[in-house]
């Protein structure tokens, strides 16, 4: 087999090391593991309010702690992965996770979890950022495909422990269930990062993309002065607070619109409609990643972002208005989560083409802040819900920014993109002046 086919197939030379595919599972093995922390904690959150008496919203706290402290936190850990490397970030990042959970087992006071939360949101920060950085830098002709399959592993890992722990916290109580499953994760991703090692030049070399690429690597000060950046941060800012709300508000929608508990008959069982839509709601949400990514991959981003987008807003919008059918509302909340999920994968994928991969843990870091503002935006659905009386104007909403988001994807995107290539073509020069050059004054 000559060098190119061997090339072709992603072996590489040198062994496991080399793998580009092996690092990929790798980094997939540790979103698996790092996943429990914010996908299995509404788990937790009944077995720990039976036992203490705690309000379930001052519980909450601690989760909505973790999710700010994992986003905010994003930009300084991805100046340590430029600086120190996949390996070292990622060991710290399962440290850190064993270290929040086990805090968990022995909290007795609402400070001792909100400490826990705070200290999860740093690991999980460093494990997520690291291995999505890593697949965009091992696949520069695969990335939408290789940062879904990372960002996957992530948003569907529970599927592996969420029955484990559920049945732990029956049998053993919420304090040692956090005990053993600190210890799990914990291993799992310091043992998995010490494999894990970003590419060489040559590791790389040979890889065509089918979609545009820069041509240069800029600093994350550089993509701050571009338009394209700002954009991006716009559009990942609409999709993510829309679907943030559908995950924040599903169940309550649920009980409002009179489905929560009406059972929905598929032929080969039957299950209650909310408990139903969970379910395929986390399938979808996982699918949606690496098949999103695959597609742009082939027919590029911006396209992509338009269907994607549009898919969702119009079945956000078909919620609001059929969504008192128990079986519209597991299809329709199915295709919304099949639709949102892959903004990780494609807004990744595309900040890698614009703006290359030396800096791009700090400038994906500085653009998935996004998820932040929209976290912040999440509570003003109960706001609008609570001025209107119906969830009819929170989902037009929802719909309204997917739909702009799409548009903006072809219509605002993609002529930003393809100016953009052309200046980053001028190698060596500030964007500032290259423009200047392109565009002389008059």
């Amino acid at each position: 087999m000559d060098k190119q086919r061997a090339v072709a197939l992603g072996g590489g030379q040198g062994g496991f090391a080399t793998n580009r595919w092996a690092q990929l599972a790798l980094g997939v093995a540790c979103m698996v593991a790092a996943s429990n922390i914010q996908y299995s904690w509404t788990l937790f959150v009944p077995e720990i309010q039976e036992t203490t008496g705690w309000t379930r919203a001052a519980i909450q706290t601690a989760f909505t702690i973790f999710v700010l402290v994992q986003t905010w936190s994003t930009p300084v850990v991805g100046h340590f992965i430029d600086t120190r490397g996949p390996r070292n970030v990622v060991m710290f990042g399962g440290v850190a996770i064993f270290i929040a959970w086990l805090i968990n087992s022995y909290a007795g006071s609402l400070t001792g979890f909100y400490v826990g939360g705070a200290i999860g949101g740093l690991g999980v920060a460093c494990v997520y950022s690291t291995c999505i950085n890593n697949a965009l830098k091992w696949f520069p002709d695969r990335r939408g495909l290789a940062v879904g399959l990372t960002a996957g592993g992530y948003g569907s890992g529970t599927i592996l422990t969420i029955l484990p722990i559920a049945h732990m916290l029956e049998t053993s109580g919420y304090q040692h269930t956090f005990f053993v499953f600190a210890f799990i994760q914990g291993i799992v991703i310091f043992a998995v990062a010490t494999f894990l090692r970003a590419p060489k030049e040559s590791d790389t070399a040979g890889y065509a993309a089918n979609v545009a690429q820069s041509r240069r690597d800029y600093t994350l000060q550089e993509a701050l002065r571009t338009p394209v950046f700002w954009v991006m941060l716009g559009m990942f800012t609409a999709t993510v607070t829309g679907g943030l709300m559908a995950v924040a508000q599903l169940g309550v929608m649920a009980e409002d619109l009179g489905v929560k508990e009406a059972p929905v008959n598929f032929y080969f069982f039957t299950m209650a409609a909310l408990p139903m839509a969970l379910m395929i709601d986390r399938l979808m949400n996982g699918i949606s990643r690496p098949l999103f990514g695959w597609i742009s991959d082939h027919i590029g981003r911006e396209y992509t972002m338009f269907l994607a987008f549009a898919i969702e807003g119009t079945g956000i919008f078909a919620l609001a208005h059929l969504g008192g059918n128990p079986v519209l509302f597991v299809l329709l909340s199915g295709v919304v989560f099949l639709a949102w999920g892959e903004v990780y994968s494609l807004f990744s994928a595309t900040a890698g083409d614009a703006f290359g991969t030396k800096h791009i843990g700090k400038i994906y870091g500085a653009l998935y802040t996004a998820k932040g503002i929209a976290a912040l935006l999440v509570p003003f659905g109960n706001i609008l819900m609570e001025a209107t009386g119906s969830w009819s104007s929170v989902l037009y909403t929802m719909s309204v920014l997917d739909i702009s988001a799409a548009i903006c994807a072809v219509l605002v995107l993609r002529p930003l993109l393809r100016r953009h290539h052309q200046l980053s073509e001028t190698a060596g020069l500030d964007p500032e002046i290259a423009g200047a050059r392109a565009h002389p004054a008059e």
